[in-house]
């Protein structure tokens, strides 16, 4: 450990689907955030560590940007401002297979004051569609003070270019003494990191506004056997008592391949064999109750 000599925290920031947390897995080299074709599946600020010979960056995945008036919208943008705010270094990706537009704009806008310590991923140039002199012209003409050499083409899918951009990243960071041990790859909480992956099995599986209308509370979790194997039981909580069905699924198919499902990764991640215990309720309009919103978001703490 004497021989790191830089570190830093990354806020990774982007439009919502730019693939931040496949990026950010993969330069974790684990599972520390969810993925799904869902926009904005990230509610929270997730750290994933990095552990180099040079240095140790920590990326915190951030909410997709999005221009909306729903509250809990608005408290997704409030995560993201303040990781901006806070980290050390800004990892700003954009997506190579679509035209910037509006909400691209506003980004680069909300990113000229911090250029300096911003840095950029343009992601997806591994798809037939992926124009990285398009995005390359767009950060040229809206964020000027990000210089060329700053800007790398990405695929977080393939890992294409991404050591180009750790190394670009560590070049940029600051000297500093690691800011966690050697063995550790997220910081996160076994209730949280249960309850996402039960969340992104959900949300794969379900269609239309259901994904955005729950969430995920882990009420209890103890280990038995000899601690090895782990018991959690969890509620999928819905927005409308009418979801209720349409997550349990005709005979509860639905409910058990999300359990299941669930299980199979959480086995892979964690030390425990897991038994998960899971059902689904009802919270009443819980986007619209600023006390589920701040705990879902990490604003309450």
């Amino acid at each position: 450990m004497d021989s790191i000599k830089k570190a830093a925290f990354v806020a990774v920031v982007g439009r919502p689907s730019v693939g931040k947390s496949t990026l950010v897995n993969h330069l974790c080299g684990a599972k520390v955030a969810i993925v799904s074709a869902v926009p904005q599946t990230t509610r929270n600020a997730i750290r994933g560590i990095l552990h180099r010979a040079e240095g140790q960056l920590v990326f915190v995945d951030t909410p997709g940007r999005h221009e909306s008036t729903r509250k809990l919208n608005q408290k997704l943008m409030e995560v993201s401002d303040r990781s901006l705010e806070e980290a050390d270094l800004i990892l700003y990706g954009l997506d190579a297979s679509r035209p910037p537009g509006p909400e691209e704009t506003a980004i680069a806008q909300r990113l000229a004051p911090l250029v300096e310590r911003t840095i950029a991923a343009v992601n997806k140039i591994d798809l037939p569609q992926g124009d990285y002199e398009r995005s390359l012209a767009f950060l040229q003409q809206r964020l000027p003070g990000l210089v060329p050499a700053r800007c790398f083409p990405v695929s977080a899918l393939k890992g294409t270019g991404t050591a180009a951009l750790v190394s670009g990243l560590l070049a940029m960071a600051g000297e500093g003494t690691p800011f966690y041990p050697e063995e550790y790859y997220t910081d996160q909480e076994l209730p949280f990191r249960i309850a996402e992956i039960i969340r992104e099995k959900a949300i794969s599986r379900l269609r239309e506004e259901i994904p955005h209308a729950l969430y995920v509370e882990v009420a209890d979790a103890e280990l038995r056997d000899a601690g090895t194997r782990l018991w959690v039981r969890a509620f999928i909580i819905t927005e409308r008592e009418s979801q209720k069905g349409m997550v349990v699924g005709k005979g509860g198919v639905l409910i058990k391949a999300i359990r299941l499902a669930a299980q199979k990764d959480l086995n892979r991640i964690l030390d425990w064999k897991v038994e998960l215990d899971l059902r689904v309720k009802t919270a009443h309009d819980w986007r619209h109750n600023d006390r589920v919103l701040r705990r879902l978001t990490g604003l309450g703490r």
